[in-house]
């Protein structure tokens, strides 16, 4: 079923808390192939709180993520991240087309600190597969 149009520019609630700490950072860092050592968080951490907003306007609006494949991800910073901050994440709905029965939404999250304060802006094109008669 199409993703209803009318979603364009609404936001949904921020994500939880995500306490940035020495372990999530040097474990986030392995997963992706790296080494964190200390210092600013790896460039692409903040999917970590950019992919729960994600998760959770998935469920709102009753969305399969079997049928999502992640097209782009971008992310514009105004600070690094870095051990010890408390983050999160809301995200808007900011573009829908609909091509050959899958919607190309565009998404997006704006992660900010403990205080409010802006860190970081994630943009993301996402894919929702047409259904395809069941298959």
């Amino acid at each position: 079923m199409p993703v209803d149009p009318s979603i364009v520019g609404r936001s949904f609630p921020p994500t939880r808390p995500y306490a940035v700490t020495a372990e999530a950072l040097r474990a986030f860092a392995a997963a992706t192939g790296g080494a964190w050592t200390g210092g600013p968080a790896p460039a692409t951490f903040p999917i970590v709180t950019a992919f729960e907003a994600m998760n959770a306007f998935l469920e709102a609006e009753q969305v399969a993520l079997h049928r999502i494949v992640h097209g782009e991800q971008r992310f514009a910073y105004e600070r690094p991240v870095v051990e010890g901050d408390e983050l999160t994440a809301t995200l808007t709905v900011t573009s829908l087309r609909q091509i050959g029965g899958n919607d190309i939404i565009g998404t997006t999250s704006e992660v900010t600190d403990a205080t409010g304060a802006l860190v970081c802006t994630t943009g993301a094109t996402l894919v929702h597969r047409a259904d395809g008669g069941g298959a």
